[in-house]
């Protein structure tokens, strides 16, 4: 079962809004988020396809502690809110996994490590792909078994509903950065190829106020904002504390283009006739708006699917909004 921890702060004194401190002097709620101490995960040991070489592969997924045997697809387990990057995809008949979050013991318990690799598949005149796979773990689902590689973020139910208003998100990290200069982009189907501009992680939490029409179209306001990007390789900072930004923050000094989108591509939620449709973000929120849904992503490579640098890293533990 989830396990929800409250604790009381006497004092929360350094706020970090993307580096910029802000003093509070007043008493502080912090939660952790379900699941969120990253001590509980689920084994799930998947048989790839025996013309692949027919490995049993671990398929790691975060909920209550569990091992599962069998190729089936997956579902979010015991009240957790979480989904990864690790998934099992079935292609041309083929069955085949990604793994690039792992669980990986720190003190007493577990932290998450997400990798950006390269993940190939390659059956003489039946398939060959080889992709940049980069770590991530979000609120939301997967909706199993991967298809193929066109539209990756059709593939994910991202965000969960959400009515509260957080003032900051709080978490431990630890870094290592590739020492490329490029990043790469491998889709699978087209060559290979550099793309400018180094690779960093990134952790981006939205909140969102959503609405659907008569055709079941779903648009959002952007209700709240926090992105930080990671630029250099750091051992763990525990309690990392980053404000939560509200409305039209494009005036706040803070403020990045890069925290206007949801990352580089357009988020997917499942609408009220079961479809998987487009969020459409038409407007900045105010910041009396209540939200309806919370988006929080954690990656090690900041670019989108299929584009980043091999060798980046990023470690999460003890994941909490404070109020």
């Amino acid at each position: 079962m989830m396990q929800k921890k409250i604790c009381m702060y006497g004092l929360l004194s350094a706020f970090l809004c993307c580096g910029t401190a802000l003093a509070q002097q007043q008493q502080h709620t912090v939660e952790v988020i379900p699941f969120g101490d990253m001590d509980q995960w689920i084994d799930r040991q998947i048989k790839e396809s025996g013309i692949i070489g027919g490995a049993l592969k671990n398929v790691y997924a975060i909920g209550p502690t569990a091992t599962i045997r069998e190729n089936k697809a997956y579902k979010n387990m015991g009240g957790s809110p979480w989904a990864t990057s690790n998934v099992m995809a079935r292609v041309a008949g083929i069955t085949k996994t990604n793994t690039s979050v792992f669980p990986e013991k720190r003190g007493d318990g577990y932290c998450a490590r997400m990798d950006t690799r390269m993940e190939s598949v390659k059956v003489l005149g039946i398939v060959d792909i080889t992709v940049l796979a980069a770590g991530s773990m979000f609120l939301g689902e997967v909706h199993e078994p991967i298809k193929g590689t066109k539209n990756p973020q059709k593939m994910l139910n991202s965000g969960i509903p959400f009515t509260k208003k957080p003032i900051a998100v709080q978490f431990d990290y630890k870094v290592n950065m590739s020492d490329r200069e490029k990043r790469i982009r491998a889709t699978g189907f087209s060559r290979i190829t550099d793309v400018e501009g180094k690779d960093f992680p990134e952790v981006n939490l939205f909140l969102q106020k959503r609405w659907e029409d008569k055709d079941g179209n779903i648009f959002a306001k952007r209700v709240g904002t926090m992105v930080v990007r990671y630029y250099n390789t750091t051992d763990w900072h525990n309690n990392a504390t980053y404000s939560i930004m509200y409305g039209d923050i494009t005036g706040d000094p803070a403020y990045k283009p890069h925290m206007m989108r949801l990352q580089v591509e357009e988020r997917y939620a499942i609408n009220s006739k079961g479809e998987s449709v487009p969020v459409k973000e038409v407007a900045w929120g105010t910041e009396e708006d209540a939200p309806t849904h919370l988006l929080l992503q954690f990656t090690s490579s900041h670019g989108g699917a299929y584009i980043g640098s091999p060798g980046n890293s990023l470690w999460i533990d003890n994941v909490k909004l404070v109020y």
